[in-house]
């Protein structure tokens, strides 16, 4: 089976603690894996001043994750997202490999 590359960043909430980010990286790279997802990285972005103001929040804590997955995953995972109300916001973007290496 091909598996598609994405990018999944999300925006916590500023107030939510070190434990909290933690255990939302370790399920969402857990899910990521039992859904058949492969190649799970992820960095911590930080806190960063938000562009414009979410609700009442005006910095978010980022954390991007890259992995190799299928469409229906993606679907799952940004479902999961909406209904955690830790997350303030998020995107996913899929990407060709061989167009960001330059390769033709």
């Amino acid at each position: 089976m091909y598996l598609n590359s994405y990018e999944t960043i999300y925006i916590l909430r500023p107030d939510v603690t070190d434990d909290i980010n933690l255990s939302l990286v370790n399920y969402y790279k857990a899910l990521i894996k039992e859904q058949g997802g492969q190649n799970v990285l992820v960095q911590h972005r930080g806190r960063r001043h938000l562009t414009y103001n979410i609700g009442y929040y005006y910095d978010g804590i980022y954390v991007q994750m890259n992995y190799q997955a299928n469409g229906k995953l993606v679907k799952f995972l940004e479902k999961s997202m909406r209904f955690n109300d830790n997350i303030i916001r998020y995107l996913t973007v899929k990407y060709n490999m061989l167009n960001t290496l330059n390769i033709y």
